[in-house]
């Protein structure tokens, strides 16, 4: 009971952190660096139609000493100026920490909203982060969520998914109906049908 106590404190401690990091930098960054067009001098009658689509394209954040902090890739992009919506096929989102470690997001289909404060993942949706070792020499597993859906809120930094979804952190895995993470409390909650299997932790002799 207290192992398990531990790894679901680890869960909540960092799955929520690198969800957040990844979507929101790939949420705003993907915003930013699509392109604004002039406005029309006579306005329309809006319609759920593209004004413009991006295809193949690949958009890259880097900071002052030219580290690369985030991308987003993906096989075309479309706006839809009546919902100011931004909706993408095949997205994949890395998102960098400061020693370089990177963050992994990907879904068949994304979909953002124009002031980048929201932002849904559908169709196999993941969010990877390998394993590493930290500079005091801990060793921190794998994390991987996956799911068919996946809808972060980036201003309260709140993830949710009312699918069912998958949790791994090393080999020990977590099964539920819905999932709701809050970054800010730092609160992980499972519901429906909660599953769990634990490994036992290896010697370090």
């Amino acid at each position: 009971m207290h192992r398990l106590s531990r790894l679901w404190e680890r869960l909540t401690l960092y799955l929520p952190t690198l969800l957040m990091a990844a979507l929101a930098l790939g949420s705003w960054w993907l915003v930013r660096g699509t392109p604004v067009l002039p406005l029309p001098g006579v306005t329309a009658p809006p319609r759920h139609e593209p004004d413009y689509v991006m295809r193949q394209f690949a958009l890259r954040n880097y900071d002052a000493s030219g580290r690369l902090k985030s991308e987003v890739q993906g096989a075309e992009a479309r706006h839809f100026p009546d919902t100011d919506t931004l909706e993408i096929d095949r997205v994949l989102i890395r998102s960098f920490d400061e020693a370089g470690r990177a963050t992994v997001a990907t879904a068949g289909r994304a979909l953002t909203r124009g002031d980048a404060t929201e932002l849904q993942l559908f169709q196999d949706a993941r969010v990877v982060r390998e394993q590493f070792a930290d500079q005091h020499g801990q060793v921190h597993a794998r994390l991987e969520f996956r799911g068919e859906s996946l809808h972060a809120f980036i201003k309260t930094e709140r993830v949710t998914s009312t699918q069912a979804v998958q949790l791994s952190h090393g080999r020990n895995e977590f099964s539920a109906d819905e999932m709701d993470m809050d970054r800010l409390p730092g609160v992980l909650i499972l519901s429906g049908r909660v599953r769990g299997t634990l490994y036992p932790e290896t010697s370090k002799n």
